[in-house]
């Protein structure tokens, strides 16, 4: 074995032989820590078999229910022994919690759970648990910042699912740098995961994420974890979307949701809103479907254009902000709606964010709905994507979209005319070839 130094980079984890002052990865300045690697030579005398793929079972690995019915529906039925999985998401928007009701739900049903604890003492998390319910006698707690601590603690217990929260709080003595830095990160990843595997332990690791949104730690963290959960949501809501954004055993891009009430998390199968025939309609509200994994939801999209005092503002919140610039310029070019010199704000209701290119229309229908002063009826939805020649475009889906409208009470559904839709009785379906075409069928209803 041989020792030596490198420097790798706390903000992307780029690794360099010598120290220099600016990252050649980020472009950071002085964020290059030593570390010292230890290399083994690989021995050439072991030998490897081979197996007939065709003669692999692989479907006789049990899930384990989670007792959370939404997080299940992400992780594709529960998790597995020996996996590990990442939840991360923005300060307070229920990491913990959500982690907490998974041990808190498997310890009733007998399974052997431990949550070892980085950042709260053992009286809070005790404090947290009552305030989801009984606590059962199987959920046992530690608390350790030590990364060696909690392997022996796993190696001891063998629990059948794990906790750490947060990974961002575990550090290892052996290690130089702070805990919290990528080295330190992604080597208790690497310790965890590994004692997971070899164990058969379900591993969950509590991570945080940067001031961008984005998951804090190295990027090889996500490469280390067979499951990615982001938990999203207004922390000042009650809404929160759960997503896989990565999943080694089942499909990626399935979304859960859940709302939080006194008692925790709770699942939210179905879309909560329903189109109100029964409320008075206002210029600048369009209802849209959006298509997210195996679900379509019910949005309301919102506009206002108020006169400007100075520079014009442009505030989207929930909905791209580049494609509120772009249907704007499309609005002025092909429809002769001009808002160049007002203030323009654009949000969805409910927390639910529209992003996708498939919400194009029912945005400019907003837009144009608060400039002219015209009210679109609650029972209309709007589904397409909007082009730079003002042309309406297919949106993928289509079908289940206008199906998802239908059961929560539209009425009539503006659709681009290309794309494949199959009949949908109870709804009347407006095929439109453009956006100022689509303008005139919503002033129509």
């Amino acid at each position: 074995m041989k020792t030596h130094s490198v420097h790798v980079c706390r903000e992307c984890g780029t690794t360099t032989p010598r120290w220099v002052g600016r990252c050649p990865g980020c472009s950071a300045w002085n964020s290059l820590d030593e570390e010292k690697v230890t290399s083994r030579v690989a021995s050439t005398s072991m030998g490897a078999t081979t197996v007939a793929l065709h003669t692999i079972d692989g479907d006789h690995e049990q899930r384990l229910s989670t007792g959370v019915s939404e997080l299940d529906r992400v992780l594709g039925g529960g998790l597995l022994a020996g996996s590990t999985t990442l939840l991360f998401g923005e300060p307070g928007v229920g990491k913990s919690t959500l982690a907490l009701m998974s041990l808190r739900s498997l310890a009733s049903t007998g399974a052997s759970v431990l949550l070892i604890g980085a950042e709260e003492s053992a009286p809070q998390v005790a404090q947290r648990a009552r305030r989801l319910g009984p606590v059962p006698e199987g959920l046992e707690v530690a608390t350790t910042t030590a990364v060696a601590t909690a392997l022996s603690l796993i190696e001891e217990r063998r629990p059948q699912v794990c906790v750490i929260d947060s990974i961002s709080a575990m550090s290892d003595e052996g290690l130089a740098s702070v805990a919290g830095s990528v080295t330190q990160v992604r080597n208790a990843a690497e310790r965890l995961c590994a004692l997971a595997k070899a164990t058969g332990t379900a591993l969950i690791l509590v991570g945080h994420v940067t001031k961008d949104g984005e998951l804090a730690g190295p990027r090889a963290l996500e490469h280390l974890v067979d499951t990615v959960v982001r938990i999203e949501g207004d922390r000042y809501g009650t809404l929160r979307v759960v997503r896989a954004m990565k999943h080694r055993f089942g499909p990626t891009g399935e979304v859960g949701l859940l709302e939080m009430v006194n008692e925790g998390l709770r699942d939210l199968p179905e879309t909560a809103m329903v189109l109100g025939h029964d409320v008075d309609a206002v210029p600048g509200v369009v209802f849209t479907v959006t298509n997210d994994g195996s679900r379509s939801f019910l949005v309301e999209v919102q506009a206002l254009v108020a006169s400007s005092s100075g520079s014009p503002r442009r505030v989207a919140h929930q909905v791209s902000s580049q494609r509120l610039s772009l249907m704007l310029a499309v609005l002025e070019a092909r429809c002769d709606i001009d808002v160049s010199a007002a203030d323009v704000f654009a949000a969805t209701a409910g927390g639910l964010a529209a992003t996708e290119p498939g919400v194009d229309l029912a945005l400019a229908l907003a837009v144009a709905s608060a400039a002219v002063g015209f009210s679109i009826p609650r029972s209309l939805v709007a589904v397409g994507e909007v082009g730079l020649a003002g042309e309406l475009r297919a949106v993928s889906g289509l079908t289940r979209r206008v199906r998802e409208a239908q059961r929560l009470g539209a009425t009539v559904v503006i659709v681009p005319t290309a794309g494949e839709l199959d009949e949908v009785v109870g709804v009347r379906v407006r095929r439109c070839a453009s956006l100022a075409e689509a303008v005139g069928a919503a002033r129509e209803g």
